[in-house]
């Protein structure tokens, strides 16, 4: 679909949209949001893209195809969980650096666990929706 309203709007919206994801990301450890959520509304705001410019246009953003990153999330997520192990605590235990960093607060392995269920989500989906757009084509 060639919209110049479309087109116009999604410049506008998909950095806003990518922001958000990201602020829902770091927010869900310590209130609603986090990595499901946040993957999703950054899910959204590629969609969105590929409506207004295609699906190819889109993938040249992404630089690496969606199903790379669902490894690469699986294993910060699987990482964050068994890393307490080694400290002599139980799986999935909250490990936390004592100095709040500004802006995102106190970081811990809950905060990590969230960056993997985000990219795992947005692999996902993406390559579900690319695929499904790509073969239609």
């Amino acid at each position: 679909m060639k919209s110049t309203i479309l087109q116009t709007a999604t410049r506008y919206l998909h950095p806003i949209l990518l922001l958000f994801s990201v602020f829902l990301l770091l927010r869900g450890h310590y209130f609603p949001g986090g990595g499901f959520v946040g993957g999703l509304v950054a899910s959204i705001a590629f969609v969105l893209h590929s409506v207004a410019y295609g699906t190819h246009s889109s993938m040249k953003i992404l630089r690496y195809k969606p199903l790379s990153m669902i490894p690469i999330g699986l294993g910060v997520a699987s990482l964050s969980m068994f890393l307490p192990v080694f400290f002599g605590y139980p799986v999935m235990t909250g490990l936390w650096l004592d100095d709040p960093v500004p802006v995102i607060g106190t970081v811990g392995t809950a905060l990590f666990f969230d960056i993997g269920v985000y990219l795992v989500v947005i692999g996902v989906v993406l390559t579900i929706l690319f695929t499904i757009s790509l073969e239609t084509h």
